[in-house]
Formats: structure tokens, C-alpha cells, sequence
């Protein structure tokens, strides 16, 4: 019962495990500012540079994050960076790629 015992300090549903955690928060904070700047920026077509190298550097932070997350919190707001990111990528690919025309132009 050493459960019992022990006191209640979680905050939230999300709460740590006491321990920090500053490789993972630091991917996580990349991921989630790239994955922002792609889905906003997939809304406009001639951003579609900033969008698709966004997203695609958005999509590997995220996946080696959750490789290397330990908890619940990261997991979960790693993947909305990271479904942010795949949307932004994906609406940048369509609207004209990584490298927008330039070769074979």
C-alpha cells in the first residue's frame, strides 16, 4: 500500500513525473511552434515553401519526441504539434512542394 501513502502532488491530468525533462520539453516546444507556423501558413498559397519545410521539420521533432517522451503530457501536445505539422506539410506539398519550381522550373 505504499500508494496510499505517498501524497497527491499531481496539478493536473497531465502531470509529470517529478522529474525534468529538458530534451523532451524542448522538443516539444519546437514541435508545437513548427507545427503552428505550417498549418497557418498552408493557408496561403504562395507560402507553400515556409509551410512544407515547416511541416516536414515539424513531422521528424515530433516523431524522434515521441520516441524519447516519458510522459503523458508530452505525448499528448507532442501529437498536436504533430498533426499540426502533417496538415501544414501535406497543404504545402500541394500548393507546390519544397522547392516551389525551381528545379527543373
Amino acid at each position: 500500500m505504499a500508494q496510499a501513502m505517498r501524497p497527491n502532488t499531481a496539478t493536473s491530468l497531465f502531470a509529470t513525473d517529478g522529474k525534468p525533462h529538458p530534451l523532451q520539453d524542448t522538443l516539444l516546444a519546437i514541435t508545437l511552434v513548427l507545427g503552428i507556423t505550417a498549418f497557418v501558413s498552408a493557408m496561403f498559397h504562395n507560402l507553400h515553401l515556409l509551410s512544407s519545410w515547416t511541416g516536414l521539420i515539424g513531422i521528424l521533432t515530433g516523431a524522434y519526441g515521441q520516441f524519447i517522451s516519458e510522459t503523458t503530457r508530452e505525448r499528448t501536445l507532442l501529437i498536436i504539434g504533430l498533426g499540426a505539422a502533417a496538415v501544414g506539410f501535406f497543404l504545402g506539398m500541394a500548393h507546390g512542394g519544397l522547392f516551389g519550381g525551381v528545379i527543373g522550373g
